[in-house]
């Protein structure tokens, strides 16, 4: 039966989303039941695709990726795939009429991690961050307004600039796998090498502003969708003000991390904020 196979693709989706992920695993697990599943459709599908290109190092990454995409766009044509994780995303796609450029050019900004080192222009790296975040983001609001077109462009800007936002903590997270392990610069004119203050602080400054705008569009969300996002919103400021209060060098050579027991205490104060309806 295939309701039975769909029940077992959902279930392959939800599980990389756990193991991979604990901060948005717990974000997910906020969102309301009649949405939930198709965000972990979503992530399982991005998240296959990001490892392809960051961590198969010892295989033929680009054939892989080839693969990936040809059985990608199988699985959206003929609406099945016999790899889980992609007929678990065909059906979301498909369910909430996410656009075709929007993963495209997920694709694309994926396929660029297999040969591009560098982002020496401001263009070059929005067009990033555009494909490997805003993209994900406006696929997730799809599902969070339930395909209504209307609320979907009047929050597509600022869910546009909290995926930004989460991608450039990411960077300035990861700097050290990025920059040793992968031998990769986002950041346009700033030098790794000898990451200053002052960088820094240009860095985080653009990431608050991204903030900024997508926490307006979070107290639009609807009410299935809010606290979840609110959430992860909570997460990644946290983990920004770490970053902030990480002198810059020691951010270059060690991975900044929120423990889990922060984690869920920040969980606890979240939901307590977003009971007594402070999140206004």
């Amino acid at each position: 039966m295939k309701e039975l196979f769909d029940t077992v693709s959902e279930i392959c989706s939800k599980s990389v989303t756990n193991t991979y992920s604990t901060s948005f695993s717990l974000a997910t697990k906020m969102l309301a039941p009649s949405i939930r599943q198709d965000i972990y459709n979503v992530y399982g599908f991005v998240r296959f695709a990001d490892e392809i290109v960051d961590s198969f190092h010892e295989y033929d990454k680009p054939t892989l990726f080839s693969n990936f995409e040809r059985d990608m766009n199988d699985a959206l044509a003929h609406k099945i795939s016999l790899n889980p994780i992609l007929n678990s995303f065909q059906h979301t796609v498909n369910k909430y009429g996410v656009a075709r450029e929007l993963i495209d050019s997920f694709m694309d900004s994926m396929r660029l991690d297999l040969t591009k080192s560098e982002y020496l222009t401001e263009e070059e790296y929005k067009q990033y961050i555009y494909g490997s975040a805003d993209v994900v983001g406006l696929m997730c609001l799809k599902v969070f307004v339930k395909g209504d077109l209307r609320k979907y462009e009047e929050l597509k800007e600022s869910a546009m600039s909290l995926g930004s936002a989460f991608q450039k903590v990411n960077f300035l997270r990861d700097l050290k796998d990025d920059f040793e392990g992968l031998s990769r610069t986002y950041f346009p004119n700033t030098n790794l090498n000898a990451l200053d203050e002052a960088s820094k602080a240009v860095i985080i400054k653009d990431i608050e502003e991204d903030f900024a705008k997508g926490y307006k569009g979070i107290l639009l969300l609807p009410s299935d969708a809010k606290f979840g996002v609110f959430m992860a919103y909570r997460y990644y400021s946290k983990l920004l003000k770490k970053l902030q209060k990480t002198p810059a060098m020691e951010i270059k050579n060690t991975r900044i991390r929120v423990p889990n027991y922060e984690k869920f205490g920040l969980l606890t104060r979240s939901y307590v904020k977003y009971q007594l309806k402070l999140v206004k």
